[in-house]
């Protein structure tokens, strides 16, 4: 089992990545991070919605309303240009830190 603390330091670089895929609305973000894991890693609504108000804030994602679905519109969110660049920075970052961490973990099991 992860522990999601160990995650959630990563949620805005995971979520970046899923909307530079594609835009998407929440609650497919929701079950796509779910589905992708195995369900080993779920994101609650509220620290996902938290996530996307970080993120407009910093100006890395905009949102938008879709046509009209079951109920009402929803409202999707797709990268900006400035996000795309801030993903990248985070990828190498990542990079980087997974060598180091892998130079300590690897090996031992």
């Amino acid at each position: 089992m992860i522990r999601s603390d160990t995650i959630r330091g990563h949620l805005d670089s995971i979520i970046l990545r899923l909307i530079f895929e594609e835009d998407r609305y929440g609650y497919e973000i929701s079950k796509e991070i779910s589905s992708r894991t195995n369900d080993r890693f779920q994101i609650k609504e509220a620290t996902l919605y938290a996530v996307f108000q970080r993120l407009v804030k910093k100006e890395l994602i905009e949102s938008y309303y879709g046509n009209f679905s079951q109920g009402g519109k929803r409202k999707y969110y797709r990268i900006t240009t400035l996000g795309k660049a801030y993903l990248k920075e985070m990828i190498a970052e990542w990079k980087e830190t997974k060598e180091i961490m892998d130079l300590f973990m690897e090996g031992l099991e």
